[in-house]
């Protein structure tokens, strides 16, 4: 028993007539027979091509703005009715439905309207009702019925009826029918999640969905495999960037470069020239400086190690002196906003080094969803786009200009840090960074081993952190961590505040002249 479908008739209707024409026209050329619905309809008659109205097989005109012209038993007749099942082909001959092969639906653009900002009832007529009801009938029937939801499937379906002679293979509906499911599962996901996130509510039930970007060689390690998706918001980054050289990008690349950027967009571009560098997602280097090679050449020299090979990320167009310095060690990728003619000239030699641009940065007090997965679900929480809080300053010395400058860059900073998070800058750059230790009083340790590392690196006599702002993701439980921090050299200390021991921590920041600031708010990065 055979498994192939011949087409005789196809009904069209789509919101994006990106290669229409000559899908349509390749379909009549094989003698296929062509229903079609407004627009769509519009379009083939325009091309001369001859289309029976879909309100010709119903016996309804299209009504209500369009709202109502596909919901109708002639149609979902034609589309659910089992070709192989005589009393379904007693009730088709007796309401004279006719049988419909092939559907080719794309929907209503509500994902396109919610990016551009749509006003609510903008969004609500973009939800298409009658596409979605069509796109499941006919991919439930896919023993019988071919569905079409994606203008890059055009191509193979084609190459299909040309190796059957007009037929298509079970194989292949069954493809065409696992596309259409996702696709209809996608949209009713990006129309629930704006409900959500318009109403402010937390849904009783949530999905998520993505398109798929690309197939990845792998993920984190070679055996586990992997892909990328993206959500089609506008957000500049790592999704929405052009790619100009260098071998395509890993899973791990995606992350660092997305962790890189997002944390160098906390600097403003209208403001200073700013340049993170990041290693396994946490920031190994970050600075400002006059020009971004000056920034770079600073994060560099916080730690010089960890950043070969590490992911670079500027707030500002890379520039050619820039791409001179960062090209002087193996890096891995590169994300800026833009990138001028003589920076793309001095990566040209550079093979392996990826080169991305956003033609912008991303908002980090846009609202958004953090989503991670555990054993029998998932985790959902918004992201944290707080911005630099009140400041209080809770101990008898005040921090001086300079020190507020500095701890305030060492907060923006420490938001990014896994934690545990220590942040040491001194002048406007990191001189020391601990991530990611079980003790808040290692990581301090940690972070100042680091600004020894990068003296001895540079040559010049330590501490680097003499005089520096400190920074801590979350409060300090005891006063031990204070005591390092002012051993390494530490004259302010930025921290959310909150302990039990608070009193202690305070007076023994007092005792120890340090100037310390309450955030009033923590910034955990698990």
């Amino acid at each position: 028993m055979t498994d192939l479908v011949y087409i005789g008739r196809a009904l069209l209707s789509v919101s994006d007539k990106t290669g229409l024409l000559d899908l349509a026209r390749a379909l009549h050329d094989r003698g296929i027979e062509l229903i079609s619905t407004g627009g769509t309809a519009n379009a083939l008659r325009a091309d001369g091509m001859p289309v029976r109205d879909v309100s010709e097989i119903t016996g309804f005109p299209e009504m209500m703005d369009g709202r109502v012209k596909t919901l109708h038993p002639n149609v979902h007749g034609g589309l659910l009715a089992l070709r192989d099942d005589d009393e379904h082909l007693l009730a088709m001959a007796a309401h004279g439905i006719e049988p419909i092969d092939l559907l080719v639906v794309n929907l209503y653009p509500f994902e396109a309207t919610v990016a551009r900002g749509g006003s609510y009832e903008d969004c609500i007529e973009n939800i298409d009702i009658g596409g979605p009801a069509m796109i499941r009938a006919a991919a439930k029937n896919h023993r019988f019925v071919n569905v079409v939801t994606d203008v890059q499937d055009y191509p193979a379906l084609l190459a299909e009826l040309d190796a059957h002679d007009g037929a298509t293979g079970l194989a292949f509906r069954q493809k065409l029918a696992l596309t259409a499911y996702a696709r209809t599962a996608a949209y009713d996901s990006a129309v629930s999640g704006w409900m959500a996130q318009t109403l402010g509510e937390v849904p009783r039930y949530r999905s998520f969905a993505g398109t798929l970007s690309s197939h990845l060689r792998y993920g984190e390690n070679p055996h586990q495999a992997a892909a990328f998706y993206t959500d089609g918001s506008a957000r500049p980054g790592v999704a929405t960037a052009r790619q100009w050289q260098g071998k395509e990008l890993s899973y791990n690349n995606i992350n660092d470069t997305d962790a890189a950027f997002e944390l160098v967009a906390e600097f403003p571009a209208d403001d200073t020239p700013a340049v993170a560098i990041i290693k396994h997602a946490n920031p190994c280097g970050v600075a400002t400086g006059a020009t971004l090679a000056e920034a770079y050449a600073r994060a560099y020299d916080c730690d010089r190690t960890s950043a070969f090979g590490g992911i670079v990320a500027l707030n500002r167009p890379l520039d050619g002196p820039t791409a001179e310095k960062i090209a002087e060690i193996f890096t891995e990728v590169v994300i800026a906003p833009g990138a001028d003619d003589a920076a793309k000239s001095v990566f040209a030699a550079k093979k392996n080094l990826r080169l991305l641009t956003t033609l912008g940065l991303p908002d980090p007090r846009a609202p958004g969803l953090a989503v991670r997965q555990v054993s029998g679900g998932f985790l959902v929480q918004d992201k944290d786009t707080a911005e630099v809080p009140e400041l209080k300053v809770v101990t008898k010395r005040q921090p001086t200009e300079a020190e507020m400058a500095d701890a305030l860059i060492a907060w923006k900073v420490a938001k990014h840090v896994k934690s545990n998070a220590i942040v040491y800058v001194k002048d406007a750059a990191t001189v020391g960074i601990g991530a990611g230790q079980m003790s808040r009083v290692d990581s301090t340790r940690i972070a100042a081993r680091k600004a020894e590392d990068a003296a001895e690196a540079m040559g010049l006599p330590a501490p680097l952190t003499k005089g520096c702002a400190a920074a801590s993701d979350a409060f300090f439980p005891f006063a031990d961590g204070v005591e390092v921090l002012a051993a390494v050299g530490a004259t302010c200390v930025i921290q959310p505040g909150g302990s039990v021991r608070d009193a202690e921590v305070i007076e023994a920041a007092d005792r120890l002249g340090l100037a310390m600031i309450f955030t009033g708010q923590r910034h955990f990065r698990h």
